[in-house]
Protein backbone atom coordinates (compact mmCIF):
# COMPACT_ATOMS: atom_id res chain seq x y z
CA UNK A 1 0.00 0.00 0.00
CA UNK A 2 1.31 3.44 -0.86
CA UNK A 3 1.75 6.10 1.86
CA UNK A 4 -1.35 8.28 2.06
CA UNK A 5 -1.45 12.06 2.45
CA UNK A 6 -5.21 11.99 3.07
CA UNK A 7 -8.11 9.55 2.83
CA UNK A 8 -9.62 10.89 -0.36
CA UNK A 9 -10.72 8.29 -2.89
CA UNK A 10 -11.69 4.68 -2.43
CA UNK A 11 -12.40 2.92 0.85
CA UNK A 12 -9.33 0.91 1.90
CA UNK A 13 -10.23 -2.07 4.09
CA UNK A 14 -6.57 -2.49 5.09
CA UNK A 15 -6.08 1.18 6.06
CA UNK A 16 -4.19 1.67 9.35
CA UNK A 17 -2.53 4.69 10.94
CA UNK A 18 0.73 3.40 9.50
CA UNK A 19 -0.79 3.97 6.03
CA UNK A 20 -0.42 7.74 6.37
CA UNK A 21 2.58 9.98 5.86
CA UNK A 22 4.41 11.43 8.86
CA UNK A 23 3.09 14.95 8.06
CA UNK A 24 -0.49 13.67 7.86
CA UNK A 25 -0.12 11.84 11.18
CA UNK A 26 1.22 15.00 12.82
CA UNK A 27 -1.78 16.98 11.55
CA UNK A 28 -4.09 14.19 12.75
CA UNK A 29 -2.48 14.34 16.20
CA UNK A 30 -3.03 18.10 16.31
CA UNK A 31 -6.68 17.60 15.39
CA UNK A 32 -7.05 14.93 18.08
CA UNK A 33 -5.57 17.36 20.60
CA UNK A 34 -8.27 19.89 19.66
CA UNK A 35 -10.89 17.14 20.13
CA UNK A 36 -9.45 16.51 23.62
CA UNK A 37 -9.92 20.16 24.51
CA UNK A 38 -13.35 20.35 22.86
CA UNK A 39 -14.80 17.38 24.75
CA UNK A 40 -13.69 18.98 28.01
CA UNK A 41 -15.53 22.18 27.07
CA UNK A 42 -18.63 20.40 25.76
CA UNK A 43 -19.18 18.27 28.84
CA UNK A 44 -18.48 21.24 31.15
CA UNK A 45 -21.09 23.36 29.37
CA UNK A 46 -23.56 20.45 29.39
CA UNK A 47 -23.28 20.08 33.17
CA UNK A 48 -23.47 23.88 33.58
CA UNK A 49 -26.64 24.00 31.47
CA UNK A 50 -28.33 21.06 33.22
CA UNK A 51 -27.30 22.02 36.72
CA UNK A 52 -25.11 25.03 37.50
CA UNK A 53 -21.68 26.49 36.95
CA UNK A 54 -20.73 25.47 40.50
CA UNK A 55 -21.62 21.83 39.78
CA UNK A 56 -19.79 21.91 36.45
CA UNK A 57 -16.74 23.34 38.21
CA UNK A 58 -16.84 20.61 40.87
CA UNK A 59 -17.20 17.90 38.19
CA UNK A 60 -14.37 19.46 36.19
CA UNK A 61 -12.02 19.29 39.16
CA UNK A 62 -12.88 15.63 39.77
CA UNK A 63 -12.59 14.68 36.11
CA UNK A 64 -9.22 16.37 35.66
CA UNK A 65 -7.88 14.73 38.81
CA UNK A 66 -8.63 11.34 37.24
CA UNK A 67 -7.37 12.35 33.79
CA UNK A 68 -4.05 13.59 35.18
CA UNK A 69 -3.36 10.29 36.96
CA UNK A 70 -4.48 8.21 33.99
CA UNK A 71 -2.53 10.24 31.45
CA UNK A 72 0.64 10.72 33.52
CA UNK A 73 0.93 7.03 34.34
CA UNK A 74 0.66 6.02 30.70
CA UNK A 75 2.80 8.81 29.23
CA UNK A 76 5.67 8.27 31.67
CA UNK A 77 5.61 4.54 31.05
CA UNK A 78 5.41 4.72 27.25
CA UNK A 79 7.97 7.51 26.90
CA UNK A 80 10.24 6.17 29.68
CA UNK A 81 10.14 9.38 31.69
CA UNK A 82 11.62 8.70 35.08
CA UNK A 83 12.40 10.89 38.04
CA UNK A 84 10.46 12.68 40.72
CA UNK A 85 11.45 16.17 39.80
CA UNK A 86 10.27 19.21 37.88
CA UNK A 87 12.08 18.08 34.72
CA UNK A 88 9.99 14.88 34.61
CA UNK A 89 6.84 16.95 35.23
CA UNK A 90 7.44 19.40 32.37
CA UNK A 91 8.46 16.63 29.99
CA UNK A 92 5.12 14.93 30.67
CA UNK A 93 3.23 18.20 30.23
CA UNK A 94 4.87 18.62 26.81
CA UNK A 95 3.42 15.25 25.77
CA UNK A 96 -0.12 15.88 27.00
CA UNK A 97 -2.65 16.36 24.18
CA UNK A 98 -4.35 19.30 25.92
CA UNK A 99 -0.96 21.02 26.20
CA UNK A 100 -0.46 20.81 22.42
CA UNK A 101 -3.26 23.38 22.04
CA UNK A 102 -1.21 26.03 23.83
CA UNK A 103 1.53 28.34 22.70
CA UNK A 104 4.02 28.69 25.50
CA UNK A 105 7.56 29.33 26.62
CA UNK A 106 9.06 26.81 28.99
CA UNK A 107 12.23 27.80 30.84
CA UNK A 108 13.91 25.04 32.79
CA UNK A 109 16.48 26.49 35.14
CA UNK A 110 17.48 23.06 36.44
CA UNK A 111 15.87 19.67 37.14
CA UNK A 112 14.04 21.18 40.12
CA UNK A 113 12.83 24.53 38.81
CA UNK A 114 10.96 25.68 35.72
CA UNK A 115 8.76 28.53 34.59
CA UNK A 116 5.90 28.14 32.14
CA UNK A 117 4.51 31.19 30.33
CA UNK A 118 1.40 30.52 28.25
CA UNK A 119 1.05 33.07 25.47
CA UNK A 120 -1.94 31.59 23.63
CA UNK A 121 -4.71 29.56 25.24
CA UNK A 122 -7.84 28.62 23.26
CA UNK A 123 -9.78 28.02 26.48
CA UNK A 124 -9.03 31.49 27.81
CA UNK A 125 -9.90 33.06 24.47
CA UNK A 126 -13.26 31.21 24.41
CA UNK A 127 -14.00 32.25 28.00
CA UNK A 128 -13.13 35.87 27.28
CA UNK A 129 -15.38 35.84 24.21
CA UNK A 130 -18.19 34.28 26.28
CA UNK A 131 -17.98 37.30 28.57
CA UNK A 132 -19.35 35.71 31.74
CA UNK A 133 -16.13 36.12 33.72
CA UNK A 134 -15.67 32.37 34.16
CA UNK A 135 -11.98 32.68 33.27
CA UNK A 136 -11.24 33.68 36.86
CA UNK A 137 -12.56 30.40 38.28
CA UNK A 138 -11.42 28.17 35.42
CA UNK A 139 -7.93 29.62 35.13
CA UNK A 140 -7.30 30.32 38.80
CA UNK A 141 -9.04 27.35 40.42
CA UNK A 142 -9.07 24.53 37.88
CA UNK A 143 -5.67 25.18 36.28
CA UNK A 144 -4.02 25.55 39.68
CA UNK A 145 -5.49 22.23 40.82
CA UNK A 146 -4.62 20.49 37.54
CA UNK A 147 -0.99 21.66 37.64
CA UNK A 148 -0.76 20.63 41.32
CA UNK A 149 -2.17 17.20 40.45
CA UNK A 150 0.41 16.77 37.69
CA UNK A 151 3.17 17.90 40.07
CA UNK A 152 1.98 15.55 42.83
CA UNK A 153 2.16 12.61 40.44
CA UNK A 154 5.93 13.14 40.44
CA UNK A 155 6.48 14.48 43.95
CA UNK A 156 4.20 15.99 46.59
CA UNK A 157 7.08 18.37 47.30
CA UNK A 158 6.83 20.16 43.94
CA UNK A 159 5.46 23.61 44.60
CA UNK A 160 3.19 25.11 41.95
CA UNK A 161 2.94 28.86 42.04
CA UNK A 162 0.76 30.96 39.77
CA UNK A 163 2.68 34.14 38.95
CA UNK A 164 0.10 35.64 36.58
CA UNK A 165 -3.46 34.66 35.78
CA UNK A 166 -6.61 36.08 34.18
CA UNK A 167 -8.41 38.28 33.89
CA UNK A 168 -6.23 40.09 31.39
CA UNK A 169 -6.43 43.81 30.74
CA UNK A 170 -5.39 43.30 27.12
CA UNK A 171 -5.34 40.38 24.71
CA UNK A 172 -1.65 41.22 24.16
CA UNK A 173 -0.80 40.14 27.72
CA UNK A 174 0.34 36.60 28.45
CA UNK A 175 -2.47 34.24 29.38
CA UNK A 176 -0.85 32.94 32.54
CA UNK A 177 2.51 32.17 34.08
CA UNK A 178 3.49 29.35 36.43
CA UNK A 179 6.52 28.42 38.47
CA UNK A 180 7.29 24.80 39.37
CA UNK A 181 9.86 24.28 42.09
CA UNK A 182 11.14 21.40 44.15
CA UNK A 183 13.25 22.37 47.15
CA UNK A 184 16.29 20.12 47.50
Amino acid sequence: MKILRDYNGEFLPEMRLESFSKDTLIELLRLYARFYLAIDGFWYLSVKERSSNEEALACDLLAWESVVKYESKRLTKMMKIDGNDVAALVKTLQLSPWFWNLEYKLEVENRNQAMLTITHCPTLIALEEEGEGREESICNLVDTKVFKDYASFFSPGIEVKCLKSPPRKSKNEVCCQWEFKLEE
